[in-house]
């Protein structure tokens, strides 16, 4: 499958219907989708055949990529159950997906490593600038649970922070930054003042050993 059509098939998954500031609830556009899965699957074989965890997967949209590229089975989880359900009905878009969702609470962010494990873990955290080190956590308990390779969002800002924190994890082999990107955040909250932000967001690899 070509970058294009991917990008086109993921334009069709629908988004947070009344998104959760608490929760930090702004969605990963088809592109920034496409864009990371497209290189996880065609540069290091990362999501075809593979199992996949979407941590915090909001509506699915990283799911259902994951899904459409080959990926034998995903896992959704994400703490909000409208999310969740939107998900789901996204899925029913789409033939043949192996995609379960599966809602987790607050307090399992952490502790989930013990119980789910996959080859691959993609996600786009909280950026923490409401519950400050929310980024942080969700990439510390991916690396837990990712048996290959996590890809993970962040923005360009804490690139140094979070090298070291990667650099600190036993388990991380390799933490490189495959490319700057963009992330065009629309008007999503009443305190929002300006109709979109444009945010420089790194796409991470990083590999286990």
């Amino acid at each position: 499958m070509k970058l294009k059509e991917l990008n086109s098939l993921l334009q069709t998954v629908r988004t947070f219907n009344d998104p959760k500031i608490e929760l930090e609830q702004y969605s990963t556009s088809p592109h920034l989708a496409s864009q990371l899965l497209f290189m996880a699957d065609v540069s290091f074989d990362d999501i075809c055949g593979k199992t996949v965890i979407d941590l915090g997967c909001g509506t699915g949209m990283l799911s259902i990529g994951a899904g459409i590229l080959g990926s034998s089975h995903v896992i959704g989880l994400d703490m909000d159950a409208d999310a969740l359900q939107t998900a789901c009905d996204n899925v029913m878009e789409f033939d043949d997906l192996s995609i379960d969702f599966v809602q987790m609470r607050m307090q399992d962010v952490g502790h989930l490593s013990s119980r789910l494990q996959a080859d691959t873990l993609v996600l786009n955290p909280p950026f923490g600038t409401r519950k400050k080190g929310a980024d942080i956590e969700f990439l510390q308990t991916a690396i837990q649970m990712a048996q290959g390779a996590v890809y993970s969002l962040h923005k360009t800002t804490t690139r140094a922070h979070v090298q070291k924190v990667a650099q600190r994890e036993p388990r991380v082999a390799s933490a490189e930054v495959l490319a700057e990107m963009r992330f065009d955040l629309p008007a999503t909250y009443a305190f929002h003042k300006q109709r979109c932000a444009d945010i420089a967001v790194d796409l991470w690899r990083i590999a286990m050993r």
